[in-house]
């Protein structure tokens, strides 16, 4: 395992507890792998930081990467929407960051990602 990236359903399924989710998450933590977290896909999720626990702890942990949408990853994001003729940033950013980690998508909505991205390799919970 190479690591995964997490869309905002994947965040808002850790923080409704949901076993697939942290079996994910406990798989990729034995093995060392980097979750990567889109800053956009977190903007998503969060709503109220002092009660999703275990969101926030995700977030602190050293093999958590949170991705900001800079200036490059806002023009691929750009690039990708206009081609896949979509206008969801928060799941453009999500592929990107997928793409550039070399990593798979965990997903709760695995429709939306396959149109950015129909080779995406996709973990749905």
């Amino acid at each position: 395992m190479n690591g995964v990236t997490l869309d905002a359903g994947a965040l808002i399924a850790l923080d409704r507890g949901d076993r697939r989710m942290l079996v994910l998450l406990a798989r990729a933590a034995q093995v060392g792998a980097t979750i990567t977290v889109p800053a956009t896909a977190l903007a998503q999720a969060v709503r109220r930081p002092r009660t999703q626990v275990a969101l926030s702890r995700l977030v602190r942990q050293p093999t958590t990467d949170v991705r900001a949408l800079d200036r490059l990853d806002a023009t691929h994001v750009g690039v990708l929407l206009a081609a896949s003729r979509t206008n969801d940033i928060a799941d453009a950013h999500v592929v990107v960051c997928a793409r550039r980690a070399g990593q798979s998508i965990a997903t709760t909505d695995p429709d939306d990602l396959r149109k950015l991205d129909p080779g995406a390799a996709l973990v749905v919970l």
